[in-house]
């Protein structure tokens, strides 16, 4: 099952350095998503990452640089919705719904769907489908590899996310909550936290 990580919203000191070791690691792939900030911080990010990984990236913004830092693709969402015109390459999309997920699929490489679970990075942001729910969709061929879980992914629920027939998980909140980038220097416990949700997802 692929593990794919969700970069925080903003950036901080020493993000590089735990993105690559991320990668190090086996991250199968970096969703980049800094929403309204400037393309030259994410420039500025991208020139620090090893160019080994960039295939490995997806943004979220600022879709130029999927193809100026041979990055692996771009992701829509409510904020850039449209595939840019004369566009080739990997696509995925967010999705809420259930029907977005059977639209979206037809042209995208994978989709996120959530909140499987109650959002671990967002107050009050509660899970909108009961395991029912999820097994019928599956079952229906709805949900397959082609669909990867968002919202509250942490080490407790990954192998039910396995079971549910996912195609990979996306982890936020579980993650970044690990380390506090105003009064953390040691990132290790971030790392060592990631191993273990890499072992259980693979």
């Amino acid at each position: 099952m692929k593990l794919i990580v969700i970069t925080t919203p903003t950036y901080f000191i020493e993000e590089d350095k735990i993105l690559t070791a991320l990668f190090d690691e086996g991250l199968d792939i970096l969703h980049l998503r800094k929403p309204d900030t400037a393309p030259v911080y994410a420039e500025r990010l991208l020139t620090l990452i090893p160019e080994k990984y960039h295939r490995r990236i997806v943004v979220h913004d600022h879709f130029y640089l999927k193809d100026e830092y041979k990055l692996k693709g771009i992701h829509l969402s409510h904020r850039n919705p449209l595939v840019p015109d004369n566009y080739t390459g990997h696509v995925s999309a967010s999705c809420h719904t259930l029907d977005e997920v059977v639209a979206d699929k037809k042209v995208c490489d994978y989709v996120f769907l959530s909140p499987i679970f109650n959002s671990i990075s967002k107050d009050g942001y509660k899970s909108a489908f009961t395991p029912e729910k999820i097994r019928d969709a599956a079952e229906k061929g709805i949900i397959d590899k082609k669909v990867m879980a968002l919202g509250g992914v942490d080490e407790k629920n990954i192998l039910r996310i396995k079971d549910f027939g996912f195609g990979g998980a996306a982890v936020l909140g579980g993650l970044w909550n690990k380390f506090n980038p105003a009064s953390d220097y040691n990132y290790q416990p971030l790392i060592a936290y990631f191993k273990k949700i890499k072992e259980l997802a693979d």
